[in-house]
């Protein structure tokens, strides 16, 4: 597993090293505790199935004995067989055994999931930073991600790559993976964002305030930093998971719960909250929010780095009232009745 690891991470993005191994570690647990594989030349066809009848019945999942989500299972296997096809260039394994790691077939529903946060939920988030913690590196980090950028595209850019002297402010994204700054498409995702002068003149106002005055381990200024150089994801994560609470904001909670004894209010737990998201929750409610504003699809894929297939799959979360007023518009501009 650890060569594998470092081969994601020399080859990949941040991203995907951190998941890889994630969804590896309950394979490697089963090999020790349940399959009694200590040498992957063994491993066969009949070990995958047990692996996955195990992983679907809840091994590995903090003593729970309910079944997996099916697109959880999937996306499990799926990491599996990569590692396997991987392995398989040095010998680890036999050849082609990934080809049978039975994957389970996934419906439309499956495939897409149902964490998202309403457009309307974000404005009242930007006020309260914008109130009371003007300029703050959750401000900034929260101004990125309401543009549309990924956690990947906000941790990226430098100071120098920020332009706020001109009448067309904007921040130019650049994949740099030899220096721990790979873009999600690597140089396709490479391009020149454009921002309001309101958000530039956050992000200025994080230079010049409170930013600290760090340079990464390659000496490159992070224009989201922290104390010891560059934000990491975890950092733009918990950014989001702290404003999506309401409690944070001086909201009552909606879930009847105290304050004072919630475990949510702790930092280590903020993403237990009921209305803890993530990030890209956020950006999916910033694609939901341009759809229903009627910026046309090719628009948005173009300015958000998504196929606009991926696009309505899995970022446009409209109910089906909001497409249909979508298309009520369009027919109403476009016919003399």
């Amino acid at each position: 597993m650890e060569r594998h690891l470092d081969a994601v991470e020399y080859d990949g993005a941040d991203w995907t090293h951190t998941s890889h191994k994630s969804e590896l570690r309950p394979f490697v647990e089963w090999c020790r505790e349940e399959g009694g594989i200590d040498n992957l030349n063994n491993l066969s066809g009949r070990d995958l199935y047990d692996y996955r009848n195990w992983r679907r019945k809840g091994g590995y999942s903090n003593g729970q004995d309910d079944e997996l989500a099916r697109k959880t299972v999937h996306s499990n296997l799926s990491t599996l067989r990569a590692f396997l096809r991987n392995v398989e260039d040095i010998g680890a394994v036999p050849e082609e055994l990934y080809l049978s790691v039975p994957l389970p077939e996934l419906s439309d529903d499956d495939e897409v999931s149902d964490s998202k946060i309403v457009p309307a939920r974000v404005p009242p988030i930007l006020d309260y930073l914008e109130r009371y913690e003007y300029g703050s590196r959750d401000h900034a980090i929260w101004v990125l991600l309401w543009r549309g950028l990924r956690t990947g595209a906000i941790r990226a850019p430098d100071i120098g790559d920020l332009d706020t002297g001109t009448q067309e402010p904007g921040i130019r994204l650049k994949n740099n993976p030899e220096e721990g700054t790979r873009l999600k498409n690597a140089e396709k995702s490479a391009r020149f964002v454009r921002l309001t002068e309101r958000d530039a003149k956050v992000l200025e106002a994080w230079i010049e305030g409170p930013r600290p005055d760090v340079t990464d381990e390659y000496g490159r200024h992070p224009l989201i930093a922290t104390n010891q150089g560059r934000a990491s994801a975890s950092c733009i994560r918990d950014a989001v998971y702290r404003w999506t609470r309401p409690c944070a904001r001086g909201e009552e909670c909606p879930h009847d719960r105290d304050p004072e004894t919630c475990e949510a209010t702790e930092h280590s737990s903020m993403s237990k909250c009921p209305s803890a998201r993530s990030p890209h929750d956020v950006r999916k409610a910033r694609v939901t929010k341009f759809r229903n504003d009627g910026v046309p699809r090719p628009v948005v894929s173009d300015d958000l780095d998504a196929s606009e297939k991926i696009l309505d799959k899995h970022y446009d979360r409209a109910s089906e009232r909001e497409k249909a007023a979508r298309r009520w518009d369009i027919i109403r501009r476009n016919s003399d009745q």
